[in-house]
C-alpha cells in the first residue's frame, strides 16, 4: 500500500495540495503574505528591527504607501519596492521624479519590518505628519477621542470608520496609546493620510478645551443611563471610547458631559472598540445630518 493510500489521500488530493503551497509561497514571494517560518515549532522569538530616528516612521502596503505618496502633507524620504509592487503604485513621472526609490526583494523588506507583516513588496521611509492643535477643529461637527486605546490595529481600524463617518479627527492621549507606525498606517488602509491624529498630554484638559469650542462630549459606557441615540444634543459632538476591558476611566467619565449606552439585544452585550466606534458615528452622524 503506497503513503498516499495509508493516509486516505488520492494522487488527486496530493496534486492539488502542492498547487496550494505553490501558490502560498508566490504569494510569500510577493510580500502578500507573512514569511514562512523558520525551523521547527520553538517559541518564536520576538522580531527586532532596526531603530528607527524619531522623525522617521515606515509605512507599508499597497494602499498605505499609495495613499502617502497621495498626500501633500507627508514629506517623503526613500521609497524601497519590488517591480511588482512598483507597478501597482501606479505612479506618475511627477511622483517618480520627487521619490528617490531602491529596487529591493521582499526577502529585504521583510529584514525592516518582520516575518509577519503583510507589505506586499512595498516600504515607505517618511516624515511624521504635521501636529495638529484642538482649535483646528473648532469647524468640524464630529469628532472621536480615544481614552487609552492601546491596540494599533484597533486603533488603525477606528481611523477608517472615522474617514468613512466624516469624522474630523481621532484624538488620543500620548501615553498608552500608539504612535504613528507602519503597524497602525496598515491597519487604517490608507485612512491615516486622511484624518489628523492627535495625541494630547492630558485628556481630562482636552474634553473641557472641546466643551469650550461648542462640542457635546459623550463618553461610551455599558452602564451608561441612556441610549445613545437619546443622549445627542447640539450641533457639534465628540464621542468618547474606553479601552476594551477598563472602558473609560473614572476621570474621564467625569469630565464628559453625558454617559450613553450601545443598547444590544442580543445575547453578547460587548463589541470590540473599533466595532462600537463605527456604531457610535453611525448615530452621531444620522443626528447631525436629519
Amino acid at each position: 500500500m503506497s503513503k498516499d493510500e495509508k493516509s486516505g489521500h488520492t494522487p488527486k488530493d496530493t496534486h492539488y495540495a502542492t498547487l496550494r503551497r505553490a501558490h502560498r509561497d508566490q504569494k510569500r514571494e510577493r510580500g502578500e503574505l507573512p514569511a514562512k517560518p523558520m525551523g521547527g515549532p520553538k517559541a518564536k522569538t520576538p522580531f527586532k528591527g532596526p531603530q528607527l530616528p524619531p522623525d522617521t516612521v515606515w509605512l507599508y502596503g499597497i494602499h498605505t504607501v499609495k495613499a502617502a505618496l497621495d498626500n501633500p502633507e507627508r514629506k517623503l524620504i526613500k521609497l524601497k519596492a519590488t517591480q511588482n509592487a512598483l507597478a501597482r503604485l501606479e505612479l506618475d513621472d511627477a511622483q517618480m521624479a520627487k521619490l528617490q526609490i531602491e529596487m529591493v526583494s521582499p526577502g529585504d523588506i521583510d529584514k525592516l519590518t518582520g516575518p509577519d507583516a503583510i507589505h506586499q513588496g512595498v516600504l515607505l521611509e517618511a516624515r511624521p505628519l504635521p501636529v495638529r492643535k484642538l482649535d483646528s477643529l473648532k469647524d468640524r461637527p464630529l469628532l472621536l477621542v480615544l481614552d487609552q486605546v492601546t491596540d494599533p490595529h484597533n486603533v488603525g481600524a477606528i481611523m477608517r470608520s472615522a474617514v468613512a463617518f466624516d469624522a474630523g479627527a481621532v484624538v488620543t492621549t500620548e501615553r498608552h496609546s500608539p504612535t504613528e507606525s507602519g503597524v497602525m498606517a496598515k491597519s487604517a488602509s490608507g485612512a491615516l493620510e486622511m484624518i489628523p491624529y492627535i495625541q494630547i498630554t492630558n485628556l481630562a484638559d482636552a474634553l473641557e478645551e472641546l466643551v469650550k469650542l461648542g462640542f457635546q462630549t459623550i463618553g461610551l459606557d455599558s452602564e451608561g443611563p441612556a441610549p445613545l441615540e437619546g443622549t445627542f444634543s447640539g450641533k457639534k459632538i465628540a464621542l468618547v471610547l474606553g479601552a476594551e476591558g477598563k472602558g473609560l476611566r473614572q476621570k474621564t467619565r467625569a469630565t464628559c458631559d453625558s454617559l450613553a449606552r450601545l443598547d444590544m439585544p442580543g445575547a453578547i452585550k460587548s463589541l470590540n472598540v473599533s466595532n462600537a466606534a463605527a456604531i457610535s458615528l453611525y448615530a452621531a452622524r444620522a443626528y447631525l445630518t436629519r
